[in-house]
C-alpha cells in the first residue's frame, strides 16, 4: 500500500530509524552511569543520607533507587528488602515482640512457683468486677469517744446535718486484702529475620526495561538536589534554551545563506570584506566569543548585564511591559554570542556552493537569455540551499552544544545551566535527564531537516518515485 505513497514511506522509514536511535540513546543513558566501581548511582546513595536520621536516610535511598528503576517492588508498589545472612548463608534472626491486630504487644500472665513446686502466695488488695480496689469503712474504739464528743459539739452548732457529716467523717477507708498466687506478665516474643537497610536490587534486564518504560512515560527520575522530579527541572529550563537556540539557529541559517549567496553573486568589495570576516568568526568558539562580549560590553562599557535572564528586582515573570523589557535586555548578549558565529558558518558554506552553481551551464544559459538578477539569484539560492540543509542537520549537535556553553557563561537559566548545577552537586538524575532531552531535540531537528530535504530536493523526489514503482 505504501508503494503508492513514496513520500509517506520515506517519512515512516526515517521516523523508524530515528526512533531506533532514540532507544540507543536511552540505553546509553542507562548504562553509562552504572559502569565502574564508583558509579554515579553509588555516589548518590552515599550522599542521599547526609544530614538525615537513619530512618529518613533509608527512606530517601529507597525513593532514589525506585526513581532509577533499580529497586524491586511488590504488587502494591512497596520496596522489597532482603534478610541479612551470616557467613554460612543462614538468615540472621532476632527476637521481637508479637503484635496483635491493633498493633499492640501480646502479653502472657505466668503463675509463679517455688523450688518445691508450691504456688508462691502474695497479699494484694482485692479488686471488684470492674477492676477497682475494694475498701471498707471502719472506726477505731480509741477514737470513738472523742469523735462522739466532737459530733455533739457540731450538733449543737449546726444541727442534725452537722452531726451526720461528722459521723461520716469519723469513718476510715481500709483496703480489703486477699492472698493470691504470685504471677509475672511476659511479652510474647517471636523470631523475625534481620532485614537489610538497602532495598533488593532488580536484575540489569529488569532495570533497563523499567527505565525504558519510565522514559516513555515522561518519568526521568528524581533530582535529589532540588527534591523534585527531573521533568519539573526540564520544564523550567527548556523554554529558556529554546528561546536562545531556535532564533539563533533559524535566523543564522536564513540570513547566513542569503548573505553567502549575495556575496558569491556580487563579489567585488562586499565579498572581499565579508568573506574574511565570516571565515574569522567561523573559527571562533562560542564560549570564547561570549566571554569577549561580556568583557567588553558588560565589564568595560557596562551597557548590558553580564549574567541572568531578567532583573533581580522582578520577583516573578508576568506578561507585562516591564518584564518583557527586562528579559529582552538580558537576552541581547547571549543571542549575539551565538548568532554571528552560526551566520558566518552558513554564509561561508553558501558562498562556496553559490560560486559552484554560478559556474554551471544552466546559469550561463540563464544569463544569456537575459533573465532578471533576482530570478537568477533565486535559482542560485534554491540549488545551493539543498547541500546547506544537509550541513545544517550535521551541525545541529555542535550548535546545541555551543549554545549550552553560552548559557553557562551568562548564567542563563536553561538546560546548560541546569546541567552545570547538577554536575557540581553530582545530581546524575538531572544530568541524565538533560542530556536525554538535548539528544531528543537534536534528533527531532534532524528528522525535520530530512523531511525538508525530501520536500525541496527534486533529486530525492525523483528517487522516491522511481523506488515506489
Amino acid at each position: 500500500m505504501l508503494k503508492q505513497y513514496p513520500m509517506l514511506r520515506y517519512v515512516l522509514q526515517k521516523a523508524f530509524w530515528y526512533l531506533l536511535t532514540f532507544v540507543c540513546a536511552v540505553a546509553l543513558n542507562f548504562a553509562l552511569p552504572r559502569l565502574g566501581d564508583n558509579n554515579p548511582v553509588d555516589i548518590i546513595m552515599g550522599q542521599a543520607g547526609k544530614g538525615l536520621s537513619p530512618t529518613e536516610a533509608q527512606k530517601k535511598k529507597a525513593e532514589l533507587l525506585v526513581s532509577f528503576g533499580m529497586a524491586e517492588v511488590d504488587e502494591q508498589g512497596n520496596v522489597i528488602y532482603e534478610p541479612e545472612t551470616d557467613a554460612n548463608g543462614n538468615v540472621v534472626m532476632q527476637k521481637v515482640p508479637k503484635l496483635d491486630a491493633n498493633g499492640q504487644p501480646v502479653v502472657n500472665v505466668v503463675k509463679l512457683f517455688n523450688e518445691a513446686g508450691e504456688p508462691i502466695m502474695v497479699e494484694r488488695q482485692k479488686l471488684d468486677e470492674a477492676g477497682n480496689p475494694v475498701f471498707v469503712e471502719k472506726s477505731s474504739a480509741a477514737q470513738k469517744g472523742k469523735k462522739a464528743k466532737k459530733a455533739k459539739r457540731i450538733k449543737a452548732k449546726k444541727g442534725k446535718k452537722g452531726a451526720k457529716a461528722a459521723a461520716v467523717a469519723s469513718a476510715d477507708k481500709i483496703p480489703v486484702m486477699e492472698k493470691v498466687q504470685a504471677e509475672r506478665i511476659d511479652t510474647v516474643m517471636v523470631d523475625q529475620p534481620v532485614m537489610k537497610t538497602d532495598p533488593k536490587l532488580a536484575s540489569a534486564v529488569s532495570q533497563f526495561f523499567s527505565y525504558i518504560g519510565k522514559v516513555f512515560h515522561g518519568d526521568l527520575g528524581l533530582s535529589y538536589q532540588n527534591n523534585e522530579p527531573v521533568t519539573n527541572v526540564i520544564k523550567k529550563s527548556l523554554p529558556w534554551t529554546l528561546a536562545i537556540q531556535a532564533p539563533t539557529i533559524l535566523l543564522g541559517w536564513i540570513v547566513g545563506n542569503l548573505l553567502g549567496a549575495f556575496a558569491a553573486y556580487k563579489r567585488g568589495i562586499f565579498d572581499k570584506v565579508f568573506f574574511p570576516c565570516a571565515m574569522f568568526l567561523n573559527g571562533v568558539p562560542f564560549f570564547v566569543f561570549g566571554m569577549l562580549l561580556v568583557a567588553f560590553f558588560s565589564i568595560t562599557l557596562g551597557w548590558f548585564p553580564a549574567m541572568g535572564a531578567y532583573s533581580p528586582d522582578i520577583p516573578e515573570l508576568t506578561f507585562s511591559w516591564s518584564c518583557f523589557k527586562s528579559v529582552s535586555w538580558y537576552y541581547v548578549l547571549p543571542f549575539f554570542s551565538v548568532f554571528p558565529i552560526l551566520l558566518s558558518g552558513q554564509a561561508t558554506g553558501m558562498r562556496s556552493m553559490s560560486i559552484y552553481e554560478l559556474g554551471t551551464d544552466y546559469m550561463k544559459y540563464a544569463k544569456w537569455l537575459g533573465l532578471r538578477e533576482g530570478k537568477i539569484i533565486s535559482y542560485v539560492f534554491r540549488n545551493a540551499m539543498l547541500p546547506q540543509l544537509t550541513g545544517l542537520a550535521q551541525s545541529l549537535g555542535a550548535m546545541v552544544g555551543g549554545a549550552l556553553i553560552t548559557e553557562m557563561i551568562f548564567s542563563y537559566p536553561g538546560l546548560g545551566m541546569a546541567m552545570l548545577n547538577a554536575i557540581q552537586k553530582n545530581d546524575y538524575a538531572t544530568i541524565q535527564g538533560c542530556t536525554l532531552m538535548i539528544s531528543t531535540c537534536v534528533l527531532v531537528a534532524n528528522f525535520a531537516v530530512d523531511v525538508l530535504i525530501a520536500v525541496f530536493d527534486p533529486r530525492v523526489k525523483a528517487g522516491l518515485q522511481m523506488g515506489g514503482k
